[in-house]
């Protein structure tokens, strides 16, 4: 099938897209070639498979675009995994829950746009130039609602402190999580227990946390639940 010609230069030649969505994962891969002169696109249906793709990879995207909503993610992770993954790469989050306070969070949790999935290729067009010239894109009308004052400045703080791990931190932190112990966590990643307190240490001082149960709070913090109840599982 042919695409349209781009209808305008972008330094993006490639482009991965995380959706577990076929059919608007192809509708995506025709969107990002005709709006931003991607020549490239890599697909993923899942975080796993995003990940396993860049793992070792020097040829990086020049953009990933990714759904929030996958189906071996839970909450935010996603998002801070692939910025860990590739710190350089700029992603934008092409989401349907698209109220303010996912928006919000997102943002702070490393994200460099944020495009609704019903929005047009005007729309598109708009975010990959924002990018493009080194600003952040944010949807027409939002309102940062997270303030001082805010229940989400939490959420937002949480997001901005998990940014800030590593791909192998950000995995630890997720098998700590799930009640692992050191040894166990050594096992699992096959790394050596000495390693594993390394991470531990560097994951606590990075958070601003003590133990490692205010460690789980932090994770906690930055789930859908915690953010928007009432859209967790909205399609």
């Amino acid at each position: 099938m042919q695409t349209e010609q781009a209808d305008i230069t972008l330094p993006f030649h490639t482009a991965l897209i995380v959706d577990d969505h076929p059919l608007f994962c192809d509708a995506l891969c025709m969107t990002v070639q005709a709006v931003a002169g991607v020549e490239e696109t890599r697909t993923a249906a899942s975080l796993s498979e995003a990940l396993a793709g860049l793992k070792g990879r020097t040829d990086k995207p020049d953009l990933i675009l990714l759904d929030l909503n996958l189906p071996d993610v839970q909450g935010f992770d996603g998002l801070l995994r692939l910025r860990a993954a590739a710190p350089d790469v700029p992603v934008i989050v092409v989401s349907s829950m698209a109220d303010s306070r996912i928006v919000s969070a997102a943002l702070s949790g490393g994200a460099t746009g944020f495009v609704p999935k019903h929005s047009t290729r005007d729309i598109f067009r708009l975010a990959f130039a924002e990018i493009a010239a080194g600003r952040t894109y944010r949807p027409e009308g939002h309102v940062d609602g997270v303030d001082s004052a805010s229940p989400d400045r939490g959420t937002a703080d949480a997001l901005s402190r998990l940014s800030s791990l590593t791909g192998q931190q950000a995995r630890i932190l997720d098998l700590i999580c799930e009640g692992l112990l050191n040894k166990q966590i050594a096992h699992e990643l096959s790394i050596a227990e000495t390693t594993v307190k390394a991470h531990v240490t560097a994951i606590m001082r990075k958070l601003g946390v003590q133990n490692r149960t205010q460690a789980v709070l932090i994770a906690q913090e930055a789930a859908f639940e915690r953010v928007l109840p009432s859209e967790r599982n909205a399609p």
